[in-house]
């Protein structure tokens, strides 16, 4: 698309080595999804605690021959690649998106708000992508690095574009603006998110508006009445400034509009709108009754109205909006499978989405894609699978299936594929179901990748594992959130322990650990041995400390290569004992002293043993010294908390003056993380606060787990009827109540029997009635309309949250997420 040299002159680089002038068609800022190394330039981005520069030999070994470097160092250290030296990498993948941009003059539609950006740029496809040759942001790629990979993706066959663009800070969509210059802009709605660096919600309207600055077209509600004022405002201004002004497309609810909603009338799976438009009433059924399906729904038909679309056809196309599932769910299948399943849509960019994730999944050599036909593609039918060969190529693919007509007909281009040792094409998904047996599927990850008309739900019921109908979600976007949040709070140097003891606190410790290990935390630490085991039969290659280690398990750690935290001389003399049976030297141990915490650890009065100890066993290194905070998230103690960390270099320093090196160091937890930044030190312990809780900064943090069941049955009582063992439950007038599959043994606490505790059922709580019995919980319906066998309801997770379970049962959050049960499925999935 662009040699080295164009691209060179085009960023404006400082220096440069250019060994071959080679035409680079790839982007690259992650070395993790680096695929194949052809034609591909490598952004190294400095960020707050990550450093591109580290990853640069290691791409440069798999073949990577072109860099942005921002390290002159790497000029005379790479003599045979193309290095080109910049003062800023991200400034320059930005100038290259933006002469990309220049080269195509075609309508762009800009997305930006609060909520809904993803979701309407999906539907805006979802609509057009039969009128147009569509290119959009992947998932949503709309950061100050995302958007100048998704403008990269403009090619000559596209007639529309639509990107989303996000801002955190002011001042960052003045750039975001230069690369994708559209035409027209779509302002969804405004709320709470990313809004700790702003003034207030009015100063962000204002900062996302500069998107639009010289688009032609905005469309917004007026009912959003910040939106609506900074319109008017900041026009005001720019006119003086000679700055063509934009035609503004509104439509409301409640006031006069280009588009006034006049009636609303919602059905049980659809809501009917009557509008008034150039004088004309239009009517428009949309397939969502939530309000903010509506709401995302309506930009996309006053787009369609502006579009010059009908009422006829612009009903034909709503009607067929499918829900946008956000998410790529990862199951247990059978036959010690995994199941990765991202079947809302078939499109070639999101298959390159979930082939980057189905690689990191390391845990089974063998990989498997079941993929339908490619709908509206807009690419030739051998142009796009030979496409698609060539990315599971890349992805290193063992087993291929094709589903559809479509690529029935091309199955004799994945046949000439040595590296596809088992391919086999079905017409119809049914098809598939009849001919494939489940036992044929083992020790593989399988991603699922299909159409929503193929219905490969039926596909993912099929190879999981079976289990009872309750659930627990672990978003690990949230995780991944929240690591970030936590990391933020840190020096650049400052390295992070992640807690992943107690089956990752109930979240699944492979899953949660191999998600930490793929964002480069740098330590982890498992209560037992044998979850540390576990982890490394997984694949987890990170350093491991094990908090609770028995002596009967030292020769198993030693050669599993885990870390013993050491609490105590016996303990230390047990470990000496075993190392000196296995030949696996040097050995690393973690030191844990006692400040203040009474449990285990070292006290000041055994420092001098255990220095000497440590003196004469030369093979034998302390990775860490660590102490535990009693209180750092209670104010009331901050004086024995700071009492606590003085105690703490005073012992460490006395250790290290001894052993004439310096481990690391650390000693706050989640909270100590945020309320004693003094004692950052070398590292820090992340638990709770990673899975999404933590009383002083909830608002910033993401809950992750969602603990879920069914309703199995739905009956009718009449007043004073008991209900459950021990007759306790008693209706308190004629209603229905339902019986949810989830008991006790589940890990729903029998505390919250009969009145003490809800669950959340279609936007309202259902209080629990009666004892909660082993396997199964009786709720009162009574209330609530529409109730069916079969719908979902929330234990916890976003609208009944850990802490308020914690606070009806008088236990505390930690108790909540572990006492999940093992036996309740957990499915992980990506937003």
């Amino acid at each position: 698309m662009y040699l080295i040299s164009e691209i060179k002159d085009k960023i404006n680089s400082i220096s440069s080595s250019v060994f071959k002038d080679e035409e680079i068609n790839t982007l690259l800022i992650d070395s993790r999804k680096f695929s194949k190394p052809e034609n591909v330039l490598f952004f190294a981005i400095k960020g707050n605690r990550l450093d591109g520069h580290k990853y640069i030999n290691e791409l440069y070994k798999k073949g990577v021959k072109n860099f942005i470097v921002e390290d002159a160092i790497f000029i005379k250290k790479i003599p045979k690649a193309n290095i080109l030296l910049v003062k800023n990498a991200i400034d320059a993948i930005q100038k290259l998106a933006k002469l990309h941009r220049e080269k195509f003059n075609i309508p762009i539609i800009g997305v930006t708000g609060s909520n809904g950006k993803t979701i309407i740029k999906e539907w805006i496809h979802q609509l057009l992508h039969s009128d147009f040759n569509i290119t959009r942001s992947p998932k949503s790629y709309n950061s100050q690095v995302g958007v100048p990979l998704s403008v990269w993706k403009l090619n000559k066959e596209n007639n529309l574009a639509i990107f989303e663009a996000g801002i955190s800070e002011p001042n960052e969509m003045e750039n975001l603006q230069k690369i994708i210059k559209p035409t027209i802009g779509i302002f969804t709605n405004i709320g709470s998110a990313h809004g700790q660096n702003f003034i207030n919600n009015t100063h962000k309207v204002k900062e996302k508006l500069k998107l639009f600055i010289n688009s032609k077209l905005i469309i917004y509600c007026k009912d959003h009445t910040e939106i609506n004022q900074s319109i008017a405002d900041f026009w005001k201004h720019k006119i003086n400034d000679n700055t063509e002004k934009p035609m503004f497309f509104s439509w409301s609810k409640y006031v006069d509009a280009d588009i006034r909603i006049l009636k609303k009338i919602k059905k049980e799976d659809s809501t009917h709108l009557k509008c008034k438009y150039l004088n004309k009433e239009l009517n428009f059924k949309i397939p969502f009754t939530d309000s903010s399906s509506i709401e995302n729904s309506f930009h996309c038909i006053a787009l369609l109205l502006y579009l010059k679309y009908d009422e006829k056809t612009i009903n034909k196309k709503i009607e067929m909006l499918k829900r946008i599932e956000m998410r790529l769910e990862q199951k247990k299948g059978l036959n010690n499978c995994i199941i990765i399943n991202d079947s809302y849509n078939s499109d070639i960019d999101s298959l390159k989405i979930a082939l980057d994730f189905l690689v990191q999944q390391e845990q089974t050599e063998k990989r498997t894609v079941i993929l339908s036909d490619i709908l509206q593609s807009g690419i030739s039918g051998v142009d796009l699978y030979s496409s698609v060969i060539n990315m599971l190529q890349n992805a290193k693919i063992n087993s291929f299936i094709g589903i559809g007509k479509e690529i029935f007909l091309y199955k004799y281009l994945f046949k000439k594929q040595d590296s596809l040792q088992n391919i086999n094409f079905y017409k119809t998904t049914d098809e598939f179901l009849k001919y494939e047996e489940e036992n044929g599927f083992e020790n593989e990850a399988i991603l699922l990748k299909g159409a929503r008309k193929y219905h490969f739900e039926k596909i993912s019921a099929f190879l999981e594992e079976k289990a009872h109908a309750t659930v627990f979600e672990v978003n690990l976007s949230s995780v991944i959130h929240n690591l970030q949040f936590f990391t933020s709070q840190l020096k650049p140097n400052t390295k992070v322990m992640a807690m992943v003891k107690a089956f990752a606190y109930g979240s699944g410790s492979y899953e949660i650990a191999k998600l930490l290990e793929f964002h480069r935390v740098d330590y982890l630490a498992v209560a037992y041995t044998d979850e540390g085991v576990a982890l490394r039969k997984a694949g987890i290659k990170l350093p491991i400390m094990v908090l609770n280690p028995e002596k009967k398990s030292f020769n198993t750690m030693i050669r599993h290569k885990l870390e013993p935290e050491i609490y105590s001389l016996e303990l230390l003399k047990n470990y000496i004992s075993a190392m000196s049976k296995i030949d696996n030297k040097p050995n690393l141990i973690h030191i844990n002293l006692d400040t203040g915490m009474n449990r285990l650890g070292f006290s000041e009065e055994d420092i001098e043993n255990l220095v000497n100890i440590l003196a004469i066993n030369e093979t034998l290194k302390v990775a860490s010294i660590f102490s535990h905070l009693a209180a750092s998230d209670d104010k009331q103690f901050d004086e024995f908390t700071n009492e606590q960390i003085k105690k703490f270099e005073k012992y460490y320093d006395k250790i290290v003056k001894h052993i004439e090196y310096k481990p690391l160091k650390h000693i706050v937890n989640s909270s100590g993380i945020l309320r004693f930044k003094k004692a950052h030190f070398d590292m820090v312990r992340l638990g709770l606060g990673l899975y999404g809780i933590n009383s002083e900064i909830q608002k910033e943090l993401e809950p992750v787990g969602t603990f879920k069941s069914k309703i199995s049955q739905i009956r009718k009582l009449k007043k004073d009827e008991t209900i459950g063992y021990g007759r306790i439950g008693i209706m308190p007038k004629d209603g229905k109540i339902a019986v949810i599959a989830v008991g006790y043994a589940d890990g729903l606490s029998r505390r919250l029997s009969n009145g003490k505790g809800n669950v959340f059922l279609k936007g309202q709580l259902a209080p629990i009635i009666g004892n909660i019995c082993m396997d199964m919980t009786m709720i009162n319906i009574s209330e609530i309309e529409n109730v069916k066998i079969g719908d979902e309801v929330e234990i916890f997770g976003k609208n009944i949250k850990v802490s308020t379970i914690a606070k009806q049962t008088n236990s505390i959050s930690y108790e909540i997420l572990t006492s999940v049960s093992e036996r309740v499925k957990r499915v992980f999935f990506v937003e």
